[in-house]
C-alpha cells in the first residue's frame, strides 16, 4: 500500500503486508518506484513534443501510464527464529557507552579524518559482524574486549564533492541469533572545523565542573560562549575558562547507555542576534559524565529535582534548592523517596527556594510560579500561582525570610479532567543586594511600563526554571464494612448486621417521612370537608 501527499515536497510512504506467516530465512523483495506528474506538463523541443497527463486522469484511460521517471528498490529481510530472551544485552545486543544516540548531528571537515566509535554487549552470544551503511570511502575496524563486549571504528575523510552534504551513517550489531537497534547519526560536512580545547572534567555525585585551558583557545572572547542553556554562561580567570552545572540544569541531557548514565552538555560560541558577518571562529566543546548504574547518582536526578547549578560571568557560580517541607517550620524536607508526594485536595502544601552565592551581597526574588499537569514548563495547560512578582492565587501564603530565601504555602488542588499530578515550575533571578534598579527592586509588577526598565546590565541574573513535584493528589479513604474496632475485627454476621441495619434505617426514615405526609394530607382534607359542610348548613338555614 503506497500513498502521497501532494505539494512542494514529495513524500511517499509504503507498506508491505505478508498474508500468513513469513519463514525462517532469507526474503527477497523488489519495488519501482516511479515517478508521476500531479498536474498536465507540455514541454517542446526542437524537434520533438514531451507531454505527461497527470496521474488521476491518465491513470482512468492508461492503467500503465508513462513515468517521468523511475527507480528500482531491491532489498532482503531475513526472518531469524524466536529468541528465548529479548532483553537487550543478553542474547540481543546492546549498545553501550560511547555509541553515539540515534539521531545525532556530527561534523567533518574536508580533508579531515572523521571517526565514529560505537560499543555494543551480550551475555549469550557472539556479536560476529556490524553492519554498516554511509560514504563509499569508509573504513570499518571491530575490535573484541572480551566479557561480551565488541567495539566499532569507522573512519571517513570527507572530499571536496562532500562539501555541505549531510551523509548519514548506519549500523547495527549483529549475532547468529538476532541483531541490535539500528542508529544513524548525520555527519554535516563543512570546510574547516570548530576549535576544540583541552579541557578537563569533574564529575560529582549531584554537578559537572568543566575548565577549558585558554592556550589551546587564542583570542577567543569569553563573552560570546555559553552551554547548551543559552541562559547559562562561563567563568574564567587568568589560565582558564570554567563552568558549573548540576545534572538537571543548563540543558545537560541524560543518556541510557546499557550500563551507564550519560549526562551530556557543551560550550559553544555564538553571535549577536541581528549580526549580518562575524570575525570570531566557531567553538564547540562537548562533554560528559558517565555514572553505573549500580552506584546510585544521589538523589538529584529523581523525579524529585531540588538542586540546580548555574554560572554565569557577572555572578559566578551560583545555586538554587527548591524543596518541599512537612510544616509551616520549614525544618523538616520530605524524604526523596516519599517522591512523588501524596496530597489530599485543600492540604496545605510547604515549599521553600533557598539561593547559595559565593558573593557576599545577593538578593533572590521568585518572578513567577506556575502549575502544569507535567514536568514541562511549557505546557499549554497551567496555573498561575505568582505572576511577574505578585501574588496571583489566594491561598499563596509567603513567610519571612532572609534576602535569599522564599519560603511559602498553598493549597492543595489538581486539574480539571483526567489529570492526578501537579508541577510547580518556578523562575528565579539573583540580583545585588540593595540596588533599586534590579529586578529584585523592583518586586511585584502590575504595569507594561515598569516592566520594561528589566534590560539593566551587571545588576542581575537572567531568569533561570526550577521545578519542583510532582505532587499526586489522592482521594479521601471511604469507611469499608470490614475496618476493624477496638474489641477486634467485625465478624461477617456483624457486617451484614450493620449493612442491613443501614439499610433498614434508610427505608424507615423514608416511611416514616412518607406516612407523616399522608397524614398532613388527610387533615388538610378533613378539615375542608367540615369548612365546606358549615357553610353549606349556613346557606340552608339563610335559605329557610
Amino acid at each position: 500500500m503506497c500513498s502521497w501527499e501532494t505539494g512542494k515536497l514529495e513524500v511517499v510512504q509504503c507498506t508491505l503486508h505478508a498474508t500468513g506467516l513469513l519463514a525462517v530465512g532469507l526474503h527477497v523483495f523488489e519495488m519501482l518506484l516511479q515517478d508521476h506528474p500531479t498536474v498536465d506538463v507540455n514541454m517542446t523541443g526542437y524537434k520533438s513534443n514531451y507531454s505527461r497527463k497527470a496521474l488521476n486522469e491518465s491513470y482512468v484511460n492508461n492503467p500503465t501510464p508513462t513515468p517521468f521517471s523511475q527507480v528500482p528498490l531491491q532489498f532482503a529481510v531475513e526472518i531469524q527464529p524466536a529468541l528465548s530472551n529479548c532483553l537487550p544485552g543478553y542474547i540481543r545486543p546492546q549498545f553501550l557507552t560511547p555509541t553515539p544516540s540515534h539521531g545525532d548531528v556530527h561534523h567533518a571537515a574536508v580533508g579531515h579524518l572523521y571517526q565514529l566509535e560505537a560499543r555494543v554487549k551480550t551475555a549469550h552470544a557472539k556479536i560476529f559482524d556490524f553492519q554498516v551503511s554511509g560514504p563509499s570511502n569508509m573504513t570499518k575496524k571491530i575490535q573484541d574486549e572480551g566479557v561480551g563486549v565488541t567495539r566499532l571504528f569507522l573512519g571517513w575523510t570527507p572530499q571536496e564533492r562532500h562539501l555541505k552534504q549531510n551523509v548519514p551513517i548506519c549500523f547495527t550489531a549483529e549475532t547468529n541469533e538476532s541483531q541490535s537497534e539500528m542508529r544513524c547519526v548525520v555527519v554535516v560536512v563543512v570546510k574547516a572545523l570548530a576549535l576544540t580545547g583541552e579541557a578537563n572534567v569533574s564529575c560529582t555525585a549531584n554537578r559537572i565542573s568543566i575548565a577549558v585551558i585558554k592556550a589551546y583557545l587564542p583570542e577567543v572572547d569569553m563573552k560570546w560562549l555559553r552551554l547548551a542553556d543559552s541562559s547559562c554562561s562561563l567563568t574564567s580567570n587568568q589560565t582558564h575558562i570554567m563552568g558549573t552545572m548540576s545534572l538537571n540544569s543548563c540543558g545537560t541531557k541524560m543518556e541510557d547507555a546499557g550500563d551507564f548514565m550519560v549526562f551530556k552538555n557543551e560550550i559553544n560560541s555564538f553571535d549577536a542576534v541581528n549580526a549580518t558577518i562575524t570575525r570570531r571562529n566557531q567553538i564547540n566543546i562537548g562533554f560528559s559524565c558517565r555514572y553505573p548504574k549500580t552506584v546510585s547518582i544521589s538523589n538529584y536526578y529523581q523525579i524529585h529535582s531540588s538542586n540546580y547549578m548555574f554560572t554565569e560571568s557577572n555572578f559566578g557560580s551560583f545555586g538554587y534548592t527548591f524543596e518541599v517541607f512537612k510544616d509551616s517550620k520549614f525544618s523538616q524536607k520530605v524524604d526523596p523517596s516519599a517522591y512523588p508526594v501524596n496530597v489530599k485536595l485543600m492540604d496545605r502544601m510547604y515549599m521553600g527556594i533557598q539561593a547559595q552565592s559565593d558573593l557576599p551581597k545577593v538578593q533572590l526574588l521568585v518572578e513567577s510560579c506556575k502549575a502544569t499537569p507535567d514536568d514541562s514548563a511549557s505546557s499549554s495547560l497551567f496555573y498561575d500561582l505568582i505572576k511577574d512578582g505578585c501574588l496571583k492565587d489566594e491561598t499563596v501564603k509567603v513567610y519571612p525570610g532572609n534576602l535569599t530565601q522564599f519560603y511559602f504555602e498553598v493549597q492543595a488542588f489538581k486539574f480539571t479532567g483526567s489529570y492526578d499530578q501537579v508541577y510547580l515550575t518556578c523562575t528565579v533571578i539573583l540580583c545585588e543586594e540593595g540596588n533599586p534598579n534590579s529586578r529584585c527592586g523592583q518586586g511585584c509588577l502590575n504595569t507594561a511600563s515598569r516592566r520594561r526598565r528589566r534590560d539593566l546590565p551587571n545588576g542581575e541574573t537572567d531568569r533561570h526554571y526550577i521545578t519542583q513535584g510532582p505532587f499526586r493528589v489522592v482521594r479521601e479513604a471511604q469507611p469499608s464494612a470490614d475496618q476493624k474496632t477496638g474489641a477486634g475485627e467485625k465478624t461477617r454476621g456483624d457486617v451484614e448486621a450493620t449493612h442491613f441495619l443501614r439499610s433498614d434505617m434508610g427505608t424507615i426514615v423514608f416511611a416514616g417521612l412518607f406516612i407523616m405526609t399522608l397524614m398532613l394530607l388527610a387533615v388538610v382534607v378533613v378539615y375542608f370537608l367540615k369548612k365546606s359542610r358549615a357553610e353549606e348548613h349556613k346557606a340552608l338555614i339563610a335559605y329557610d
